[in-house]
């Protein structure tokens, strides 16, 4: 894997990797930047939720558990110190769908976790990852 980071202006950055896609960073406009872009660390989060999203996502596929509709929330604690490394990281998942099985659920994520989440593994190893998840009616058949 490779990637590319090029100056914008002042600290608004962008960047590109293997996929081709730019993704615009920037840094708060009290340190210099514009705040025209996520924050580098933001990305890091949001790269492991990504990251933790399609295993569970396809595990789940691959048994044919049907899921009408999902979503993942994330919250991440930071050290005070620099460098200032995630410390401990939340990660909440939501399936919405009728006879969603919560043993299937439960070994798909197991598996993310153990097996095949490469953002999670190198996380890990600085903060302590915290997992939880809920499985909610459709969300038509809420309404």
């Amino acid at each position: 894997m490779k990637a590319a980071i090029k100056r914008i202006a002042g600290m608004t950055l962008a960047g590109m990797a293997d996929s081709n896609h730019w993704i615009t960073m920037d840094a708060d406009q009290a340190v210099g930047g514009r705040d025209g872009g996520a924050r580098p660390m933001e990305l890091l989060l949001l790269g492991l939720g990504g990251c933790t999203s399609m295993d569970v996502l396809s595990i789940l596929e691959k048994k044919r558990v049907h899921v009408d509709d999902y979503e993942c929330f994330l919250e991440a604690e930071r050290a005070d110190e620099h460098p200032r490394v995630f410390t401990q990281i939340r990660i909440k998942f939501i399936f919405y769908g009728e006879a969603i099985p919560p043993e299937a659920v439960e070994r798909a994520i197991a598996l993310s976790e153990e097996k095949y989440c490469s953002a999670s593994a190198m996380l890990r190893k600085s903060a302590e990852v915290k997992v939880e998840y809920e499985i909610r009616k459709s969300r038509a058949a809420a309404e």
